[in-house]
Order: structure tokens, then sequence, then C-alpha cells
């Protein structure tokens, strides 16, 4: 029966105090076992497996360049197979060597689970990364609101997206907490509805108001004929009837279409006579008394 080296018993002879003696031992035994015949067998077998990975690496290329896969994920993803191959044929030379494998195995986890557990936060935003690049929600250039914040999306990495935002700052954000959240893409659909809030005193008619409403749309560039523009009566208020105005416009020009509806909404208003309401408070003396009416 071959003899071995276990790493363990060493670190545990060390430990106790004999380090010097330890390392002597351990390297004497270790060059008996070295004999020319394992040597060389070793270099082969490790010849071999460096072979063998190139060659799957190669074909896992080759799948790559075929597959639908993000091409910011395919280097990521190949320099992690890449690893693992060469760490699996570094632990069968060790064997071969007659190196302990399962206690050098047992090391090799303890310490990646020291560096895991540090890195934590940065694994999350990795693995959120990852999954915005395989379900791919939005791409470089789409306007989206992530709940974290709302922006053009400027850059997309492994651990964060940039965002510019309609004030002109640029925001970053970790891809750990945009997966969480909720992900809203107002540019994949090229188009994007408009829902103005108006309201009208009671003393105006529906038909009146929803005139008004659709004259200021038509005078609105940028809105799209189809579906039609639409004037909805949504509620009945203290003061006022509110209203809701409705319209598509295509996403580049949404902001345009949107701020110049409001402006043309007040002056049809004014043109055709409809009271656009506000809060206010009106004050009326009965008999020297104040009475209050909203």
């Amino acid at each position: 029966m071959e003899n071995t080296v276990d790493p363990a018993a060493l670190l545990e002879d060390m430990a106790s105090g004999g380090s010097a003696s330890a390392v002597g031992g351990w390297l004497q035994a270790a060059w008996g076992m070295l004999s020319m015949k394992r040597v060389l067998l070793t270099v082969v077998l490790l010849a071999a497996l460096l072979a063998a990975s190139r060659l799957v690496m190669a074909l896992l290329k080759r799948l790559a360049d075929r597959s639908h896969l993000d091409p910011r994920l395919r280097p990521y993803l190949l320099r992690g197979v890449k690893a693992l191959l060469c760490l699996l044929a570094a632990l069968v030379a060790a064997g071969s060597l007659g190196v302990d494998v399962t206690s050098l195995i047992a090391l090799v986890s303890v310490f990646g689970l020291a560096v895991s557990l540090a890195v934590q936060d940065v694994l999350s935003n990795v693995a959120g990364g990852m999954v915005l690049l395989f379900s791919k929600p939005f791409s470089l250039g789409d306007y989206v609101d992530t709940g974290e914040g709302e922006g053009e999306v400027a850059e997309i990495t492994l651990t964060h997206i940039k965002l510019d935002t309609f004030s002109g700052q640029r925001v970053m954000l970790p891809n750990s907490k945009v997966v969480a959240g909720k992900i809203t893409n107002y540019t994949v659909r090229g188009v994007r509805r408009a829902d103005l809030a108006v309201s009208a005193s009671y003393d105006d008619s529906t038909a009146a108001v929803r005139a008004a409403c659709l004259k200021a749309v038509s005078r609105t560039p940028h809105v799209l004929p189809d579906p039609a523009p639409q004037v909805v009566l949504t509620a009945y208020g203290e003061s006022a009837i509110e209203y809701r105005v409705r319209f598509w416009a295509e996403t580049p020009h949404f902001w345009d279409a949107n701020n110049t509806a409001l402006e043309e909404l007040r002056r049809a208003f004014e043109e055709d006579g409809v009271t656009m309401t506000y809060n206010h408070l009106n004050v009326h003396l009965v008999d020297g008394k104040n009475t209050k009416e909203k």
C-alpha cells in the first residue's frame, strides 16, 4: 500500500509546537514518495487533463456563439468553467502524487466558505446581475422604473446598473435590489399612455367638458390616432367632477406630448367657458354670522 501525505495531520502537528520537525518530516516523506515513474505519470496525466480542458472550452465557446446567451455574460461563464476545470486537474494531479485529496478539498472548502461570507453582498449582486442578463427585462437606452430609481438605462454590469434620470443625474443601483423589486419598462412596447387628471365644475355638462378635452388633445403633437384618445368621468368630488384624459404617444415623444397637452387643456377650457376647479373656501354672511362653504 502506498503512503499518502495528509495536510490536515501536518497542520495539527505544526499547531502542537513541532513546526520545524513536522515540515522537515513531511518534506522527507513527500520526497521519498516522488519516484521518477510517478512524476512522469503525473506530468502525462496533467497534460492530458489540460488538453481535455482546452477541448471542453472550445466546445463551450462554440455553443455560446450559437446560443442566445447575452454577450456580456459569456466571458464570466467561460472563465468560471475554466477555473473549475483547472482546479479539478490540480486535484487529480495532487492525488496521483500521493497527496490526501480529501483533506485538501476540505481545506479549500473552508477557505471558500470564509471568502463567500466576507463578500456575500458582492455575490448577491453578481447573482442578481446574472438574473438580469438571462431574463433581459430591459436593455440599454430603455426608460425604466425599478422602484429604487427611475430613468434611462445607461449601463448594465454583473454588480449594478446605472440610470440617467429625468433631472440629468446618474444613479447607480445594486442588482440585488433591482431584481428583488418591481421593474416597469416604458420603452419595450415603443408607445406609452398618458393619463391626465382634470376637474370641472358641476355647472358644466359632461359633453362640454369632453369636447374641450378632445379639442386640447387634437392640438397636441405626437398623439397617436390609434388607440383613439379618451375622456372618462372618474369621480364626483366635494366641489368638482373629476375626469381623466387618456391618449397614446410614441415613447421618445411621450413627455413632449404629455406636457403640451396640459397646456392645451387649460387653453381649451378657457375658450369653451369650462370652469377648471380648484380647492377653495367660500364665506357667506347670513344674519351677521359666518357660514363657510368649500
